[in-house]
C-alpha cells in the first residue's frame, strides 16, 4: 500500500502538493498552550516529509502561486503603505524602514560571522524575522547569478532548512521579546501606558462603559415630564446639551397630541410630548430628567434602522478625531461600531479622539436615511458582495510582472525587480487605487484570504518537497548552531528597534511596541502585547509600519542575495 502510494505521488506530483498542504494547515492550526506552528512552517515540514519519496514537480508551478500571492499582500497593504510614506504616517512608515534596516543588517551580519553559505544565510533571515515570502525573490536572484545548475540548485536547497529551524524561535521569541521582556528592559508599564493613551484619546476611566456613546444604538420612546429640563427647548439645543456633556443622543420623532411630527431642528419640545430617542438607555434618562416615563408606542418606533460597513475615501474626512466628525451635521442619528484599517482589517480603538483615516473601513449604525446621509459624505458603501473582479486580477498581476521582468545590468550584476517583485509593486498601486475609486478591482476579503495564505503555502510546498533530499543532511550539519545564531538574529534588531522607537522617533509607550511588530510583521506578537496591555491601543503603532514591513522585508531577500554575492 505504501509502495502504491509513494509511486502515485511520484506519477502525479500535484498531489503532493495537495497533500502538504492538507497536513500543513491540520497541523498548523493546532495550538499546545497558545503556540502553534502555524501553517506555513507546518506546511513546510509536511512537503520536506512527502517530498522524501522523490517527487519533481515543474518550477512553473511555484512561480504562478507566488505571483498571486504577492499581488494579495500588496493589493491589501497599498493603501496603507501610501498613504504612511506620503502623509500622517510618516514618522511610523521611516521607523518601520528603519526597523527593516536592523533586520536586515543584523541577519546578514550574523550569517557573515557564523560562515554560512548563501543559501542557508538567506534562510536564517527570512526564518528569524518571519518573513517567508522573502525566499521567494532570493530565489529569483540566485537563479539570476549564473550560477551553475548544481551549485544553484544546492543554495536553494539549503534555504528553507535554515528557515524551519530558525522560524520557531522567530515566531516565539519576537513575542516574547516585544510583550514581556521589552517592556521591564524599558521601564515601561504597558497597561498603564495604554490607560494613559486612551484618556488623552477621550477615553473614560470606567472601562465597563468606555465609549459606549460612539458605538451602542437603541431608539425608545420616552414621555416628556411637566418639570422635564428639555421643556421650552428645541430639539436641536435638547440635542445640544447632550453633546455638550459629551453624550450622543438624538430626537428622530415625536407625537403631540396623537400626531406624529418629524423632529425638525427649531421644533420646540412641549410636556407631554412623546419623543423617539435615539441613544444610550441611562444617557437618554439624564437628557430628560429623573422620572421619565418609558411609552409603548411601536407606530412612533416604527423607523427603519440600518448597519453597513463603508470605506473613508473622503479627504475632507480623513485626518479628523470621532469627536470633531460627531459635531459635524452628516453625523446626526449615527454611531460607529467599529473600525478596521490595513492588510489585517486591524480593529481600531473607537474613542472620541480617535482619528479617521483614509482607507479605514467602518461600521455605521443608525437610523436608515440618516446612515445614507453619513455613508454618502463619508465615502462609499461597501457592497457585500462574493464576486471578484478576476479580469483586473489577471491585467494587474500581468502588467507588473511585464514591468518586473526588464532586467537592467550595472557592471556583471543583473537589477530587476523580478516579475515577483513586480507582481507585488503592482498590488500596491493598483490596491491604493482601489481605496481610492472603489468602483472597480473589488477582490472580497475572504478571496484575498485564499490568494495570500494559498499562494504563499502552495509556493511553500513546493520549495519544500524540491529541497526534501537534502534537508535531513543539511539538519544534521548545522541544526543546534543555526538555531543558536537564529536566536541572536531575532532578538537582536528587536531591542535595538525598541531603543530607537523610544529614544530616538520618541513613541508613545502605548504604540511603540505595536509600530515594532508591525515593521516586523509578526501578528502573534501583537497579540501578545494587547495581551499583557489589556487593550487593543498598541494596533494604532501596528497597520502603517505593517505596510511598509510586509514591503520591505519581502524585498529584502533580493536584496540579501546581491549584498552576499
Amino acid at each position: 500500500m505504501l509502495t502504491w502510494i509513494e509511486q502515485t505521488l511520484r506519477s502525479y506530483p500535484e498531489l503532493a502538493i495537495f497533500l502538504s498542504i492538507g497536513v500543513g494547515y491540520w497541523v498548523g492550526g493546532k495550538s499546545f498552550k497558545g503556540f502553534s506552528l502555524g501553517a506555513v512552517t507546518a506546511t513546510l515540514l509536511a512537503a520536506l516529509l512527502v517530498g522524501q519519496v522523490g517527487i519533481v514537480i515543474a518550477p512553473t508551478v511555484k512561480s504562478v502561486f507566488f505571483l498571486m500571492f504577492l499581488f494579495a499582500i500588496g493589493y491589501g497593504v497599498g493603501p496603507q503603505f501610501v498613504r504612511g510614506i506620503a502623509k500622517d504616517g510618516l514618522p511610523q512608515a521611516l521607523f518601520a524602514v528603519v526597523v527593516c534596516l536592523l533586520c536586515l543588517a543584523c541577519a546578514v551580519g550574523v550569517a557573515w560571522v557564523a560562515k554560512f553559505d548563501m543559501g542557508s544565510a538567506i534562510g536564517l533571515f527570512a526564518g528569524s524575522q518571519t518573513i517567508s515570502a522573502s525566499m521567494g525573490l532570493a530565489t529569483d536572484a540566485i537563479n539570476r547569478l549564473g550560477l551553475a545548475p548544481d551549485k544553484a540548485q544546492a543554495l536553494l536547497n539549503a534555504m528553507p532548512v535554515a528557515y524551519a529551524v530558525t522560524y520557531i524561535f522567530g515566531t516565539i521569541g519576537s513575542a516574547v521579546v516585544l510583550a514581556l521582556v521589552g517592556p521591564k528592559l524599558l521601564g515601561i508599564d504597558l497597561a498603564k501606558a495604554c490607560q494613559d493613551y486612551e484618556l488623552s484619546l477621550g477615553g473614560g476611566a470606567d472601562k465597563a462603559s468606555e465609549g459606549r456613546a460612539w458605538h451602542r444604538y437603541v431608539l425608545r420612546a420616552y414621555k416628556v415630564a411637566e418639570a422635564g429640563v428639555v421643556v421650552g427647548k428645541s430639539i436641536a439645543e435638547a440635542e445640544g446639551m447632550a453633546m455638550s456633556r459629551g453624550k450622543r443622543l438624538f430626537i428622530e420623532r415625536l407625537r403631540r397630541g396623537g400626531e406624529l411630527r418629524e423632529a425638525l431642528p427649531g421644533e420646540v419640545i412641549q410636556a407631554g410630548d412623546v419623543l423617539a430617542v435615539g441613544g444610550h438607555s441611562d444617557e437618554i434618562l439624564q437628557l430628560l430628567g429623573h422620572s421619565p416615563t418609558e411609552v409603548e408606542d411601536d407606530e412612533l418606533l416604527d423607523l427603519p434602522v440600518a448597519g453597513v460597513d463603508v470605506f473613508v475615501t473622503a479627504r475632507s474626512m480623513a485626518g479628523k478625531t470621532l469627536e470633531a466628525l460627531a459635531k459635524l451635521p452628516h453625523a446626526h442619528g449615527v454611531y460607529l461600531r467599529r473600525i478596521r484599517r490595513g492588510a489585517l482589517s486591524t480593529e481600531i480603538p473607537v474613542l472620541p479622539g480617535t482619528v479617521l483615516q483614509h482607507g479605514d473601513v467602518i461600521t455605521l449604525t443608525g437610523l436608515t436615511k440618516d446612515v445614507q446621509i453619513a455613508a454618502k459624505t463619508l465615502g462609499q458603501v461597501d457592497a457585500v458582495s462574493n464576486i471578484a473582479d478576476v479580469a483586473f486580477i489577471g491585467a494587474a498581476i500581468f502588467l507588473g510582472g511585464l514591468i518586473g521582468a526588464v532586467v537592467l545590468k550595472v557592471g556583471s550584476i543583473p537589477l530587476t525587480l523580478s516579475t515577483a517583485g513586480g507582481a507585488l509593486i503592482s498590488g500596491i498601486v493598483f490596491g491604493w487605487l482601489r481605496s481610492i475609486h472603489p468602483t472597480f478591482g473589488r477582490i472580497p476579503e475572504p478571496t484575498v484570504w485564499f490568494m495570500n495564505s494559498v499562494g504563499l503555502n502552495v509556493f511553500i510546498a513546493v520549495v519544500g518537497i524540491d529541497a526534501a533530499a537534502g534537508f535531513v543532511s543539511g539538519l544534521q550539519t548545522l541544526g543546534l548552531s543555526l538555531f543558536l545564531w537564529g536566536m541572536l538574529a531575532t532578538t537582536l534588531p528587536l531591542i535595538l528597534s525598541l531603543l530607537v522607537g523610544r529614544y530616538v522617533f520618541r513613541f508613545h509607550p502605548a504604540i511603540l511596541f505595536g509600530a515594532v511588530a508591525g515593521s516586523r510583521t509578526t501578528t502573534a506578537a501583537l497579540g501578545m502585547i494587547c495581551e499583557a496591555a489589556k487593550s487593543n491601543v498598541p494596533a494604532l503603532g501596528y497597520t502603517v509600519t505593517y505596510a511598509v514591513g510586509n514591503t520591505l522585508l519581502t524585498i529584502w531577500g533580493m536584496v540579501a542575495v546581491l549584498i552576499l554575492s
